[in-house]
């Protein structure tokens, strides 16, 4: 007869879970070392199908933004002269990066202040959609 230990290290062998989970698993399945394993392997693949579905579900949310962002522009202004201009979602980045890593949020902070202090302003703009044949440069006159 098998001891409930030497199930428990046949179960965290197959599938490499914890202690606690095998037992865990071994006390729902009555004792039965198959029907443990069995259960262990559905409950692994549910969790990995809905980590699936949300990575899934994350990337489509980051193209939209990334979509979105590319249609306003943020600019660097010195009055009334434009001294930088880049796609919003270069300053979004920038913000992640910033919350990522404390030496870019202080150079952030650093460059904040220093600008504050030479009156440069941050301005947002939309910019128009512009109709495909401006896009891709073809004309629909004739030639």
């Amino acid at each position: 007869m098998i001891s409930e230990l030497e199930k428990i290290d046949l179960i965290r062998a197959r599938l490499g879970v914890s202690y606690k989970e095998a037992r865990e698993a071994l006390e729902r399945a009555g004792g039965d070392v198959v029907q443990a394993l069995i259960n262990l392997e559905e409950q692994g693949r549910n969790l990995g199908e809905r980590f699936q579905a949300r990575g899934q579900e994350m990337a489509v949310q980051i193209k939209e933004f990334l979509q979105r962002g590319q249609s306003y522009r943020i600019k660097v202004k010195k009055g009334d002269r434009t001294v930088y201009e880049f796609p919003a979602t270069i300053g979004a980045l920038g913000l992640i990066g910033a919350l990522a890593s404390s030496e870019i949020a202080l150079l952030g902070a650093l460059g904040t202040v220093a600008a504050m202090a030479n009156k440069y302003t941050l301005e947002f703009e939309r910019q128009e959609e512009k109709p495909e044949h401006e896009r891709t440069g073809w004309s629909e006159g004739p030639v």
